[in-house]
Protein backbone atom coordinates (compact mmCIF):
# COMPACT_ATOMS: atom_id res chain seq x y z
CA UNK A 1 0.00 0.00 0.00
CA UNK A 2 1.16 3.08 -0.72
CA UNK A 3 0.34 6.95 0.35
CA UNK A 4 0.00 9.36 -1.77
CA UNK A 5 2.52 12.42 -2.26
CA UNK A 6 0.92 15.67 -0.42
CA UNK A 7 1.16 17.53 -3.65
CA UNK A 8 -1.75 16.17 -4.85
CA UNK A 9 -3.54 17.64 -2.75
CA UNK A 10 -3.09 21.06 -3.28
CA UNK A 11 -3.19 22.17 0.17
CA UNK A 12 -4.36 26.33 0.46
CA UNK A 13 -0.97 26.13 3.09
CA UNK A 14 -1.11 29.95 4.13
CA UNK A 15 -4.69 29.40 4.97
CA UNK A 16 -4.24 26.13 6.57
CA UNK A 17 -1.18 27.91 8.40
CA UNK A 18 -2.89 31.20 9.28
CA UNK A 19 -6.11 29.13 10.76
CA UNK A 20 -8.69 30.29 8.52
CA UNK A 21 -10.31 27.18 8.20
CA UNK A 22 -9.97 26.08 12.02
CA UNK A 23 -12.51 26.51 14.49
CA UNK A 24 -12.03 29.20 16.47
CA UNK A 25 -11.80 27.77 19.70
CA UNK A 26 -8.99 25.75 18.21
CA UNK A 27 -6.40 28.42 17.82
CA UNK A 28 -7.49 30.08 20.68
CA UNK A 29 -6.32 26.90 22.84
CA UNK A 30 -2.97 27.21 20.72
CA UNK A 31 -2.86 30.89 21.50
CA UNK A 32 -3.13 30.11 24.89
CA UNK A 33 -0.84 27.06 25.33
CA UNK A 34 1.71 29.60 23.53
CA UNK A 35 1.01 32.30 25.38
CA UNK A 36 1.09 30.45 28.61
CA UNK A 37 4.51 28.60 27.32
CA UNK A 38 3.01 25.53 28.20
CA UNK A 39 4.22 22.40 25.75
CA UNK A 40 3.31 19.61 26.76
CA UNK A 41 3.92 16.39 24.19
CA UNK A 42 -0.07 14.86 23.93
CA UNK A 43 -1.25 11.86 21.95
CA UNK A 44 -4.21 12.29 19.88
CA UNK A 45 -6.25 9.98 18.62
CA UNK A 46 -8.67 10.31 15.29
CA UNK A 47 -11.64 7.42 15.40
CA UNK A 48 -14.95 7.34 13.64
CA UNK A 49 -18.44 7.40 15.29
CA UNK A 50 -19.65 4.43 13.23
CA UNK A 51 -18.14 1.38 10.97
CA UNK A 52 -16.33 2.86 8.10
CA UNK A 53 -14.16 2.78 5.00
CA UNK A 54 -11.48 5.48 6.28
CA UNK A 55 -10.22 7.78 3.45
CA UNK A 56 -9.24 11.29 4.12
CA UNK A 57 -6.00 10.10 5.63
CA UNK A 58 -3.73 10.76 2.85
CA UNK A 59 -5.10 14.38 2.79
CA UNK A 60 -5.28 14.75 6.65
CA UNK A 61 -1.14 13.99 6.14
CA UNK A 62 -0.80 17.01 3.65
CA UNK A 63 -2.14 19.38 5.99
CA UNK A 64 -0.23 17.82 8.44
CA UNK A 65 2.83 17.82 6.64
CA UNK A 66 2.49 21.62 5.25
CA UNK A 67 0.84 23.01 8.72
CA UNK A 68 2.65 21.51 11.41
CA UNK A 69 5.07 24.17 13.01
CA UNK A 70 4.48 28.31 14.09
CA UNK A 71 5.21 31.62 12.60
CA UNK A 72 7.84 33.35 14.91
CA UNK A 73 6.28 36.51 14.57
CA UNK A 74 2.95 35.90 14.44
CA UNK A 75 1.66 39.40 14.90
CA UNK A 76 4.11 40.11 11.25
CA UNK A 77 2.76 36.95 9.78
CA UNK A 78 -1.44 38.09 10.31
CA UNK A 79 -0.19 41.41 8.54
CA UNK A 80 1.15 39.41 5.42
CA UNK A 81 -1.76 36.91 5.04
CA UNK A 82 -4.53 39.44 5.26
CA UNK A 83 -2.28 40.96 2.15
CA UNK A 84 -2.08 37.81 0.85
CA UNK A 85 -6.05 38.04 0.78
CA UNK A 86 -6.17 41.13 -0.40
CA UNK A 87 -4.04 40.54 -3.61
CA UNK A 88 -5.75 37.37 -4.39
CA UNK A 89 -9.44 39.77 -4.19
CA UNK A 90 -7.86 41.63 -7.10
CA UNK A 91 -6.30 39.25 -8.92
CA UNK A 92 -10.05 37.44 -9.27
CA UNK A 93 -11.33 41.06 -10.57
CA UNK A 94 -8.26 41.33 -12.94
CA UNK A 95 -8.82 37.84 -14.06
CA UNK A 96 -12.46 38.05 -14.82
CA UNK A 97 -11.76 41.50 -16.93
CA UNK A 98 -9.03 39.48 -18.61
CA UNK A 99 -6.54 42.25 -17.43
CA UNK A 100 -3.18 40.70 -18.39
CA UNK A 101 -0.80 43.21 -17.26
CA UNK A 102 -2.43 44.12 -14.03
CA UNK A 103 -2.32 40.43 -13.07
CA UNK A 104 0.73 39.71 -13.83
CA UNK A 105 1.78 42.07 -11.76
CA UNK A 106 -0.76 41.20 -8.88
CA UNK A 107 0.79 37.42 -9.29
CA UNK A 108 4.56 39.10 -9.12
CA UNK A 109 3.26 41.15 -6.12
CA UNK A 110 1.85 37.92 -4.43
CA UNK A 111 4.85 35.60 -4.73
CA UNK A 112 6.82 38.21 -2.80
CA UNK A 113 4.59 38.38 -0.16
CA UNK A 114 4.41 34.95 0.00
CA UNK A 115 8.18 34.78 0.09
CA UNK A 116 8.33 36.78 3.30
CA UNK A 117 5.61 35.01 4.58
CA UNK A 118 7.24 31.59 4.27
CA UNK A 119 10.50 32.40 5.92
CA UNK A 120 8.57 33.31 8.62
CA UNK A 121 7.32 29.58 9.29
CA UNK A 122 9.05 27.61 11.92
CA UNK A 123 8.39 23.85 10.13
CA UNK A 124 8.04 21.36 13.38
CA UNK A 125 6.55 18.05 10.78
CA UNK A 126 9.78 15.81 12.03
CA UNK A 127 9.03 16.94 15.51
CA UNK A 128 5.89 15.09 15.42
CA UNK A 129 5.27 11.24 15.22
CA UNK A 130 2.04 10.36 13.26
CA UNK A 131 0.95 6.58 13.09
CA UNK A 132 -2.79 6.00 10.63
CA UNK A 133 -4.37 3.55 8.44
CA UNK A 134 -4.20 3.50 4.97
CA UNK A 135 -7.01 4.87 2.52
CA UNK A 136 -9.22 2.21 1.97
CA UNK A 137 -8.98 0.30 5.19
CA UNK A 138 -12.19 -0.46 6.67
CA UNK A 139 -12.43 0.50 10.73
CA UNK A 140 -15.02 -0.51 13.35
CA UNK A 141 -17.08 2.19 15.48
CA UNK A 142 -14.95 3.61 17.73
CA UNK A 143 -11.42 2.41 16.32
CA UNK A 144 -8.13 4.48 16.62
CA UNK A 145 -7.28 5.48 12.48
CA UNK A 146 -4.32 7.70 13.30
CA UNK A 147 -2.84 9.08 16.10
CA UNK A 148 -0.41 12.45 16.87
CA UNK A 149 2.15 12.31 19.13
CA UNK A 150 4.02 15.44 19.79
CA UNK A 151 3.59 19.47 21.47
CA UNK A 152 -0.08 20.58 20.29
CA UNK A 153 1.10 23.99 19.46
CA UNK A 154 2.36 22.48 16.43
CA UNK A 155 -0.57 20.83 15.05
CA UNK A 156 -3.47 21.50 17.89
CA UNK A 157 -5.16 24.62 15.89
CA UNK A 158 -5.29 21.77 12.61
CA UNK A 159 -8.22 19.63 14.47
CA UNK A 160 -10.76 21.34 12.35
CA UNK A 161 -9.53 20.77 8.72
CA UNK A 162 -8.07 17.10 9.65
CA UNK A 163 -10.95 16.09 11.25
CA UNK A 164 -13.43 17.65 8.16
CA UNK A 165 -11.19 16.09 5.29
CA UNK A 166 -11.31 12.70 6.67
CA UNK A 167 -15.11 12.58 7.55
CA UNK A 168 -16.22 14.11 4.48
CA UNK A 169 -13.75 11.20 2.61
CA UNK A 170 -14.97 8.47 4.87
CA UNK A 171 -18.43 9.42 4.21
CA UNK A 172 -18.36 9.65 0.72
CA UNK A 173 -16.34 6.22 0.55
CA UNK A 174 -18.18 4.20 3.67
CA UNK A 175 -21.59 5.09 0.90
CA UNK A 176 -19.69 3.80 -1.74
CA UNK A 177 -18.60 0.31 -0.39
CA UNK A 178 -22.03 0.09 0.88
CA UNK A 179 -23.54 0.03 -2.95
CA UNK A 180 -19.73 -1.91 -4.52
CA UNK A 181 -21.27 -5.07 -1.81
CA UNK A 182 -24.33 -4.80 -3.11
CA UNK A 183 -23.20 -4.65 -7.04
CA UNK A 184 -21.66 -8.13 -6.32
CA UNK A 185 -18.72 -6.97 -8.94
CA UNK A 186 -20.87 -5.14 -11.41
CA UNK A 187 -19.33 -1.72 -12.13
CA UNK A 188 -20.64 1.36 -9.85
CA UNK A 189 -20.48 4.69 -11.71
CA UNK A 190 -20.41 7.66 -9.59
CA UNK A 191 -22.37 10.21 -10.54
CA UNK A 192 -22.69 12.64 -7.64
CA UNK A 193 -20.99 15.41 -8.69
CA UNK A 194 -24.42 17.36 -9.96
CA UNK A 195 -25.76 16.93 -5.84
CA UNK A 196 -22.86 18.75 -4.26
CA UNK A 197 -20.62 22.20 -4.63
CA UNK A 198 -17.66 21.71 -6.85
CA UNK A 199 -15.11 22.13 -4.55
CA UNK A 200 -15.52 18.76 -3.06
CA UNK A 201 -15.21 17.04 -6.36
CA UNK A 202 -12.17 16.09 -6.03
CA UNK A 203 -12.28 14.33 -2.54
CA UNK A 204 -15.39 12.34 -3.33
CA UNK A 205 -14.15 10.88 -6.60
CA UNK A 206 -10.96 10.03 -5.01
CA UNK A 207 -13.09 8.28 -2.16
CA UNK A 208 -15.47 6.74 -4.19
CA UNK A 209 -12.62 5.19 -6.84
CA UNK A 210 -11.28 4.21 -3.13
CA UNK A 211 -13.94 2.40 -1.96
CA UNK A 212 -14.60 0.51 -5.94
CA UNK A 213 -16.45 2.38 -7.98
CA UNK A 214 -15.65 1.84 -11.69
CA UNK A 215 -16.12 5.40 -12.71
CA UNK A 216 -16.67 8.87 -11.98
CA UNK A 217 -18.45 11.78 -13.97
CA UNK A 218 -15.85 14.51 -13.75
CA UNK A 219 -12.30 15.58 -14.39
CA UNK A 220 -12.27 16.72 -11.05
CA UNK A 221 -13.57 13.55 -9.51
CA UNK A 222 -10.61 11.91 -10.91
CA UNK A 223 -7.74 14.45 -10.38
CA UNK A 224 -6.46 12.61 -7.22
CA UNK A 225 -6.18 9.58 -9.40
CA UNK A 226 -4.86 10.74 -12.50
CA UNK A 227 -7.62 9.10 -14.94
CA UNK A 228 -10.20 10.20 -17.16
CA UNK A 229 -13.79 10.99 -16.41
CA UNK A 230 -16.64 8.79 -18.48
CA UNK A 231 -20.44 9.30 -18.90
CA UNK A 232 -23.55 8.98 -21.23
CA UNK A 233 -25.63 11.15 -23.40
CA UNK A 234 -27.28 13.75 -21.55
CA UNK A 235 -30.93 15.13 -22.14
CA UNK A 236 -29.96 17.82 -22.81
CA UNK A 237 -28.30 16.65 -26.03
CA UNK A 238 -31.63 15.14 -26.96
CA UNK A 239 -33.47 18.22 -26.25
CA UNK A 240 -31.03 20.13 -28.56
CA UNK A 241 -31.76 17.82 -31.13
CA UNK A 242 -35.35 18.38 -30.68
CA UNK A 243 -36.31 15.27 -28.80
CA UNK A 244 -34.30 12.72 -31.56
CA UNK A 245 -32.20 10.01 -29.16
CA UNK A 246 -31.15 8.86 -32.53
CA UNK A 247 -30.26 12.43 -34.23
CA UNK A 248 -28.25 12.94 -30.69
CA UNK A 249 -26.67 9.56 -30.93
CA UNK A 250 -25.19 9.97 -34.14
CA UNK A 251 -24.17 13.57 -33.41
CA UNK A 252 -22.15 12.42 -30.13
CA UNK A 253 -20.54 9.40 -32.11
CA UNK A 254 -19.45 11.75 -34.75
CA UNK A 255 -17.69 14.63 -32.24
CA UNK A 256 -16.45 12.33 -29.66
CA UNK A 257 -12.85 10.67 -29.24
CA UNK A 258 -12.53 7.29 -30.69
CA UNK A 259 -12.03 5.52 -27.51
CA UNK A 260 -14.85 7.02 -25.92
CA UNK A 261 -17.45 4.07 -24.96
CA UNK A 262 -21.04 5.22 -26.40
CA UNK A 263 -23.55 5.01 -24.09
CA UNK A 264 -26.84 6.16 -24.51
CA UNK A 265 -29.93 7.52 -22.99
CA UNK A 266 -32.97 6.01 -23.59
CA UNK A 267 -35.53 7.42 -21.25
CA UNK A 268 -36.48 10.58 -23.35
CA UNK A 269 -39.72 8.99 -24.75
CA UNK A 270 -40.27 7.16 -21.70
CA UNK A 271 -40.16 4.36 -23.96
CA UNK A 272 -36.66 2.56 -23.12
CA UNK A 273 -36.88 -0.40 -25.54
CA UNK A 274 -38.13 1.38 -28.36
CA UNK A 275 -35.60 3.99 -28.13
CA UNK A 276 -32.98 1.26 -27.95
CA UNK A 277 -34.34 -0.13 -31.29
CA UNK A 278 -34.85 3.27 -33.11
CA UNK A 279 -31.48 4.03 -31.94
CA UNK A 280 -29.93 0.63 -33.15
CA UNK A 281 -31.43 1.36 -36.86
CA UNK A 282 -31.03 4.86 -37.22
CA UNK A 283 -27.14 4.03 -36.12
CA UNK A 284 -26.46 0.72 -38.30
CA UNK A 285 -27.67 2.78 -41.16
CA UNK A 286 -25.71 5.99 -40.69
CA UNK A 287 -22.39 3.74 -39.84
CA UNK A 288 -23.07 0.55 -42.33
CA UNK A 289 -24.53 2.86 -45.34
CA UNK A 290 -27.30 0.41 -46.16
CA UNK A 291 -30.88 -0.44 -44.47
CA UNK A 292 -31.72 -1.93 -41.60
CA UNK A 293 -34.23 -4.23 -40.89
CA UNK A 294 -35.50 -5.46 -37.12
CA UNK A 295 -35.58 -9.04 -36.77
CA UNK A 296 -33.22 -9.91 -40.15
CA UNK A 297 -30.50 -7.54 -39.63
CA UNK A 298 -27.47 -8.79 -37.72
CA UNK A 299 -27.18 -5.40 -35.05
CA UNK A 300 -23.99 -6.85 -34.15
CA UNK A 301 -21.52 -4.64 -36.41
CA UNK A 302 -22.42 -1.55 -34.47
CA UNK A 303 -22.37 -3.20 -30.46
CA UNK A 304 -19.49 -2.45 -28.88
CA UNK A 305 -16.43 -0.14 -27.47
CA UNK A 306 -15.54 3.06 -28.97
CA UNK A 307 -16.36 4.89 -32.05
CA UNK A 308 -18.93 3.44 -34.35
CA UNK A 309 -20.01 1.30 -32.39
CA UNK A 310 -22.92 1.51 -29.06
CA UNK A 311 -21.27 -0.16 -26.58
CA UNK A 312 -24.84 0.15 -24.30
CA UNK A 313 -27.77 2.18 -23.24
CA UNK A 314 -28.95 3.83 -19.57
CA UNK A 315 -32.37 3.46 -18.35
CA UNK A 316 -33.64 6.68 -16.33
CA UNK A 317 -36.38 6.39 -15.99
CA UNK A 318 -38.43 8.83 -13.42
CA UNK A 319 -39.27 7.71 -10.28
CA UNK A 320 -43.26 8.51 -11.21
CA UNK A 321 -43.21 7.35 -14.40
CA UNK A 322 -43.69 4.08 -15.83
CA UNK A 323 -42.48 3.02 -18.75
CA UNK A 324 -44.40 2.15 -21.84
CA UNK A 325 -43.43 -1.58 -21.63
CA UNK A 326 -44.55 -2.23 -18.15
CA UNK A 327 -47.33 -3.90 -17.43
CA UNK A 328 -49.30 -1.30 -14.26
CA UNK A 329 -49.22 -2.68 -10.83
CA UNK A 330 -48.71 -0.95 -8.14
CA UNK A 331 -45.42 1.49 -7.25
CA UNK A 332 -42.98 -1.15 -8.12
CA UNK A 333 -43.73 -0.42 -11.69
CA UNK A 334 -42.44 3.01 -11.55
CA UNK A 335 -39.24 4.39 -12.52
CA UNK A 336 -36.84 1.76 -13.47
CA UNK A 337 -37.66 -1.36 -12.07
CA UNK A 338 -36.61 -5.03 -12.21
CA UNK A 339 -39.72 -5.40 -14.63
CA UNK A 340 -38.39 -2.76 -17.20
CA UNK A 341 -34.76 -4.35 -17.38
CA UNK A 342 -36.08 -8.15 -18.19
CA UNK A 343 -38.08 -7.51 -20.39
CA UNK A 344 -35.69 -5.14 -22.09
CA UNK A 345 -32.63 -7.69 -22.09
CA UNK A 346 -35.78 -10.31 -23.16
CA UNK A 347 -36.34 -7.67 -26.49
CA UNK A 348 -32.56 -7.15 -26.99
CA UNK A 349 -31.36 -10.72 -26.99
CA UNK A 350 -34.34 -11.68 -29.46
CA UNK A 351 -33.06 -9.25 -31.79
CA UNK A 352 -29.15 -10.22 -31.63
CA UNK A 353 -28.19 -7.38 -28.77
CA UNK A 354 -26.87 -9.43 -26.31
CA UNK A 355 -23.91 -7.41 -26.18
CA UNK A 356 -25.66 -4.55 -25.93
CA UNK A 357 -24.99 -3.40 -22.43
CA UNK A 358 -27.70 -2.11 -20.06
CA UNK A 359 -27.00 0.91 -17.46
CA UNK A 360 -29.21 1.68 -14.67
CA UNK A 361 -29.59 4.63 -13.16
CA UNK A 362 -32.09 6.93 -10.92
CA UNK A 363 -32.48 6.65 -6.76
CA UNK A 364 -30.19 3.60 -6.74
CA UNK A 365 -29.11 2.90 -3.71
CA UNK A 366 -27.25 -0.32 -1.66
CA UNK A 367 -31.17 -1.16 -0.79
CA UNK A 368 -32.38 -1.09 -4.39
CA UNK A 369 -28.71 -2.38 -6.32
CA UNK A 370 -29.43 -5.75 -3.45
CA UNK A 371 -32.65 -6.40 -4.61
CA UNK A 372 -31.84 -6.20 -8.09
CA UNK A 373 -28.98 -9.03 -7.69
CA UNK A 374 -31.32 -11.13 -5.44
CA UNK A 375 -33.78 -11.08 -7.95
CA UNK A 376 -30.87 -11.42 -10.63
CA UNK A 377 -31.86 -8.90 -12.45
CA UNK A 378 -29.90 -8.21 -15.74
CA UNK A 379 -28.49 -4.95 -15.89
CA UNK A 380 -24.83 -4.31 -16.43
CA UNK A 381 -24.14 -1.53 -14.57
CA UNK A 382 -25.50 0.56 -11.92
CA UNK A 383 -25.50 4.73 -11.89
CA UNK A 384 -25.24 5.99 -8.22
CA UNK A 385 -25.63 9.81 -7.24
CA UNK A 386 -27.78 12.08 -4.58
CA UNK A 387 -28.66 8.97 -2.26
CA UNK A 388 -24.72 8.40 -1.51
CA UNK A 389 -24.08 11.92 0.03
CA UNK A 390 -26.56 11.36 2.49
CA UNK A 391 -24.04 9.11 4.25
CA UNK A 392 -22.69 10.37 7.27
CA UNK A 393 -19.71 9.32 9.41
CA UNK A 394 -18.98 11.77 12.05
CA UNK A 395 -15.03 11.58 12.85
CA UNK A 396 -13.94 12.28 16.75
CA UNK A 397 -10.49 13.46 17.60
CA UNK A 398 -9.29 13.42 21.50
CA UNK A 399 -5.99 13.93 23.31
CA UNK A 400 -5.23 10.22 25.44
CA UNK A 401 -1.78 11.34 27.07
CA UNK A 402 -0.31 13.94 28.36
CA UNK A 403 3.54 13.32 29.01
CA UNK A 404 3.20 9.71 28.57
CA UNK A 405 0.21 9.15 31.03
CA UNK A 406 -2.92 8.69 30.27
CA UNK A 407 -5.07 11.85 30.31
CA UNK A 408 -9.06 11.57 29.10
CA UNK A 409 -12.23 12.47 29.00
CA UNK A 410 -14.86 10.22 31.16
CA UNK A 411 -16.64 7.78 28.84
CA UNK A 412 -13.66 8.09 26.21
CA UNK A 413 -10.20 5.80 26.10
CA UNK A 414 -6.96 5.26 24.51
CA UNK A 415 -7.61 2.61 22.22
CA UNK A 416 -5.88 -0.58 20.33
CA UNK A 417 -3.42 1.05 18.01
CA UNK A 418 -2.04 -1.96 16.56
CA UNK A 419 -3.34 -1.67 13.43
CA UNK A 420 -1.89 1.87 12.90
CA UNK A 421 1.35 2.10 11.28
CA UNK A 422 4.29 4.99 11.34
CA UNK A 423 3.74 7.44 9.07
CA UNK A 424 7.80 8.19 7.69
CA UNK A 425 8.43 12.11 8.03
CA UNK A 426 8.96 11.20 3.99
CA UNK A 427 6.26 8.95 4.03
CA UNK A 428 5.27 9.93 -0.09
CA UNK A 429 8.87 8.79 -1.45
CA UNK A 430 8.59 4.83 -0.33
CA UNK A 431 7.64 2.22 -2.76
Amino acid sequence: MKRLDPRVFKVPIDRIRAGYYSDIYFTRYVEVLKKDNRHPIVLYQFFPRSDAVIVGIDEALAILRYGSGYYKDEEKASELFQKILKIEKEMQSASYEMDMKRLNELTEEKWKVREKLNDLWIDKWEEIEVKALYDGEEAKEGEPIMTIEGDPTYFGYLETVLLGVIARATSTATAVKEVVRAARGKPILYFSARFDHYWVQATDGYAALKAGAFGVSTDANADYWGIESLGTIPHALIAAYNGSTEAAAIAFDRHIAAHVNRIVLVDWDNDCIGTTLRVVKAFYEHIMGKPFKLGETDPSPIIGEGKGKIWGVRFDTSGNLRDKSVVPKDESSLGVCPELVWRAREVFDGYGLKNLKIVVSGGFDAKKIDLFERLSVPADAYGVGSKLLRKKVDITADIVEVNGKPCVKVGRKKGDLSRLKLVKHDYWKEG
